[in-house]
């Protein structure tokens, strides 16, 4: 069974009490169960882990290029300052779903830049939790066609 790794980065730990009209009012536990279940659905193992901090993001796209076979990525604010994410993205060498529960197109201009999106596959943007759920059917669909073709 394939394993995606569903990373979430900056202050996503105070989903359900951070900004709710903005972020919505489930909380980060609330969209894990929305992926396992969707994930179960789809024959696929989920990870899905949160971080403060740049650095153990890093460790932890560094640890799916061996360990998983694809990242659904809400990295935070990280999205918007580190290159550090993005090149560990590039060097994972998986295919990679951006996730964001507002579509970060219509905030505040210095939320436009996405260093995720230029290593990312694709992007849900706007649609709440269900983005994550969303990300999973295009993750299962890039996994089999990866199956299908060999290395990417």
């Amino acid at each position: 069974m394939p394993t995606v790794f569903i990373l979430n980065g900056p202050n996503l730990n105070l989903l359900g009490v951070r900004e709710p009209a903005t972020y919505g009012y489930d909380t980060l536990a609330d969209v894990e169960q929305r992926c396992l279940v969707r994930a179960q659905a789809l024959d696929l193992a989920i990870d899905f882990r949160q971080t403060n901090h740049e650095g153990q993001m890093v460790d932890w796209i560094q640890e799916a290029r061996e360990s998983a076979d694809g990242i659904v990525l809400n990295a935070g604010a990280l999205t918007h300052t580190s290159v550090a994410v993005h090149d560990a993205l590039k060097a994972a060498d998986l295919p990679v779903i951006e996730v964001h529960l507002s579509n970060i197109f219509r905030r505040e201009s210095f939320r436009h830049l996405s260093y995720v999106s230029l290593a990312a596959d694709g992007g849900i943007f706007g649609l709440g939790p269900q983005g994550y759920e969303l990300a999973l059917e295009a993750m299962a669909a890039l996994i089999e066609a990866a199956a299908g073709e060999g290395p990417r």
